[in-house]
Order: structure tokens, then C-alpha cells, then sequence
């Protein structure tokens, strides 16, 4: 007897991350903070070892009057003056192709519903090889397969790879959907360049001549690009997309405003017609009526008056911390180098990921542990958290990883 569904994987989750974090706690408790090494927590820190809560989002979150706090949203498809805002300052006047927002719960809550929306059971959903867990954990869940394609050929995009993969795919079912998170990658921090991008969209045009196909764009780094605005200047590439092509931005305002608790996004659909756009609003509202109902809407009115009032004072709050991760990543990028420790490609971000094939992630990442340095494994590397080290604790540690590593291979 069974209380669950038979197709349903009953296999127990096991977060990696959250694992590491509390070896990491029990670590600095034991042996002291300044003698731990903690490059796990992927949210943004302070020098001082405090959780960044931008005073601009939460100054403005608590002088919402309560009521507008406890009430629902306007809709379940998300607040009228926050999805144009959401428009706005994610695409910032760089798509003229027609687009509809679904507010959502977190950057996640928008590529689960594309990804849950767009296939059909059994179907492939094509995602990075070095990525986030939860793609396919999602995938999971909806019966799904996935299949990676190469991040990396050399310091670049492994563009070959990927069409090869999407070409596969292609071969098994009548449509592509596939994830591309990008700018400021998790966990590599690699981004694309315009010129990357317009060859991945003149692709999928090909591509879509026999198969409909679906980009999902996952954007949750975006607005800690250490390129400002120009970080959004590739959107103006997906203006090439054909007929049967449309996009899905997943936008984290989770990340953009510090509010990671707060659980708020949005699914921005774009395509070539309008008939492509209302088609996928109409499943994608129903999916958000039947899954979550609602999204929060204090944090949906705090995101709109900080876009509509404070504009230039969350950009000034949050550029000291775009410099402050830039610094961070400039000390750890440079000390590997001279070190000779292998990392992949980085160009901007929270993270940088150390290069290296899955045995030696497992042996390296246990040794590590018991020199109290703590790391997150990944597919094909060790994920450092720069993100959350204040500079003190990043100088030196590349060395020290080194030195790790290549006592292992003796």
C-alpha cells in the first residue's frame, strides 16, 4: 500500500548545502569563528560576517501600513504597477518583442513552472552541466529526464556541445526547453558574451523550423553584474527569436533585494506574437493560481516603490556591495592563478568553482573539511562561496586549498 502516486521519485532529498552549513556552524563553535574557513553560504555577507539586508528594501518594506502587508496581492498573476516594473527593470528598453509577467514565488518559482508547463511526461529538459541542483530535482518531479550540455571549451562557452546536445534531444521528442542561466552563472560565474548569445538564438531559430522551442533564461545574478546596465544589453539578441520560438525570464527579486526569505519573482514570457505570449499566460496564471494563489505583496509593493521612488538610492546601496563582490573575487581569481589552483572561467558573480573531475571533488572536499575549510560540491568541482567571505578570510585561502589538493596527489 502507497499514500503517493506511483510515478511520483520517492527518493529522500539530501540539500548538500545545508549539510555543509551546519558542519560549518558546529566548526566555528568548536575551534572558533576566526579559525574557520566558511565558503558555503551562498547569500551575501558584510565584512563583518552579517547577512547584507540592503537598509533601502527594508526601510521601505516596514513603512508599508500593515494592512497592505497581511492583504492579498491585486491578482494571482501579480500586482499591475509590479509587473510593469518588473518589465522595466529587467529588460530595461532593451526587447520590443511582446511580453506578459506572472509575479512568482523566487527566481524558482519561475523555471518550475516552465519547466513543469512546457514538457510532457518522460520528455528531456536540457540543462548545464555544472548548474544549480534544483533543475533537476524540478525535472524530477514532473517525470522528466535531463540532458547536460559542456558549460565550458576552454575560456569559453562550449557552444559546439551545446547544439550537439540540443540536436539529440531533437532526434526523441517534438520540442526543445532548455535552461541557460546566465549572466553571472551559478555556480561558476561565467557570463556570456552578446556575441555568444546571438549565435545560441541564430541556433534555436534553426532548431525551431521542426521544433517548438523554449528558452528559459535564468537571470538571479543579474543585478550583481559587475557590468551595471550593459548586463541587460544581450536581451536585444532574443528580439531575433523566430515564431516558434519564445523565452522565459526567471527574475529573482529575492536576490536582487536581499530578501531571500521574502520569496518573490517573476516569469517574464516574450515571443515574436502576441498568440505565442497568451498562450503560455494562460497556463503559466493557472499554474500560479493552483500552486501558490498568491505572491507576496508586500514584497511586490516594496520592489515597486523602491523602482518607482528610491531608484538611485538602491543603486548606490547596492554598488558598494557589487565592488565589495568584485574585490573579493578579484583577491581569490588572482591568489588561485599564483597558486595554479584550476578554476572555470570567471568573469563576475557570488561563486567561483573549482575545476576538477568528481573523484577528486569528493576526496578534495573531505580533506578540506578536516583543515576547517568548508566548500559545496558540484558536478565536475568544489563551489567557493565568495560571496559570503569577508577579504581577510578569502587572502590566503586559494594557497592553502593548493596545498590541499596536492598533498592528495602524493
Amino acid at each position: 500500500m502507497s499514500f503517493i502516486k506511483d510515478s511520483v521519485n520517492r527518493k529522500p532529498i539530501v540539500d548538500t548545502v545545508f549539510v555543509i552549513v551546519e558542519a560549518a556552524r558546529q566548526a566555528k563553535e568548536k575551534y572558533g569563528a576566526e579559525n574557520v574557513s566558511d565558503a558555503v553560504i551562498g547569500s551575501l555577507y558584510t565584512e563583518e560576517g552579517k547577512l547584507a539586508a540592503f537598509d533601502t528594501v527594508f526601510s521601505t518594506l516596514k513603512s508599508l501600513d500593515n494592512t497592505h502587508l497581511a492583504k492579498y496581492a491585486a491578482s494571482f498573476t501579480g500586482n499591475p504597477d509590479f509587473q510593469k516594473d518588473a518589465i522595466d527593470w529587467v529588460l530595461d528598453s532593451n526587447s520590443n518583442l511582446y511580453k506578459e509577467v506572472i509575479a512568482t514565488p523566487g527566481g524558482t518559482g519561475a523555471v518550475g513552472m516552465s519547466i513543469e508547463n512546457c514538457l510532457e511526461d518522460g520528455q528531456t529538459l536540457i540543462i548545464p552541466e555544472i548548474a544549480w541542483g534544483s533543475y533537476s530535482l524540478m525535472a524530477q518531479m514532473h517525470n522528466l529526464k535531463t540532458k547536460a550540455y559542456s558549460l565550458f571549451e576552454g575560456d569559453h562557452f562550449n557552444m559546439a556541445d551545446f547544439k550537439a546536445v540540443c540536436r539529440s534531444v531533437m532526434e526523441e521528442q517534438d520540442r526543445l526547453v532548455l535552461i541557460i542561466n546566465d549572466p553571472c552563472q551559478n555556480p561558476t560565474g561565467y557570463s556570456m558574451t552578446i556575441d555568444e548569445w546571438k549565435e545560441v538564438i541564430a541556433f534555436l531559430n534553426e532548431c525551431s523550423k521542426t521544433h517548438s522551442v523554449v528558452l528559459i533564461n535564468d537571470i538571479a545574478y543579474i543585478d550583481f553584474s559587475y557590468q551595471g546596465r550593459y548586463a541587460k544589453k544581450y536581451f536585444t539578441c532574443f528580439d531575433e527569436i523566430s515564431e516558434n520560438v519564445a523565452v522565459v525570464v526567471a527574475f529573482s527579486i529575492s536576490k536582487s533585494l536581499t530578501s531571500y526569505g521574502l520569496r518573490c519573482g517573476a516569469a517574464i514570457l516574450l515571443g515574436k506574437t502576441p498568440e505565442a505570449v497568451q498562450e503560455l499566460k494562460v497556463v503559466f496564471e493557472k499554474t500560479a493560481r493552483a500552486t501558490w494563489s498568491n505572491v507576496n505583496n508586500g514584497a511586490m509593493e516594496t520592489f515597486s516603490q523602491i523602482m518607482e521612488h528610491k531608484q538611485d538610492e538602491y543603486l548606490a546601496e547596492k554598488q558598494k556591495y557589487v565592488d565589495l563582490l568584485k574585490e573579493r573575487s578579484d583577491l581569490f581569481i588572482v591568489q588561485a592563478d599564483e597558486a595554479g589552483l584550476k578554476h572555470y572561467p570567471y568573469k563576475e558573480g557570488f561563486f567561483v568553482t573549482l575545476a576538477m573531475d568528481n573523484d577528486e571533488r569528493d576526496r578534495l572536499h573531505a580533506a578540506l573539511m578536516e583543515e576547517q575549510i568548508y566548500t559545496v560540491k558540484v558536478n565536475k568541482g568544489i563551489r567557493i562561496a565568495i560571496c559570503s567571505m569577508p577579504l581577510k578570510t578569502i587572502d590566503g585561502l586559494a594557497k592553502r586549498i593548493k596545498s590541499v589538493q596536492d598533498s592528495l596527489s602524493k
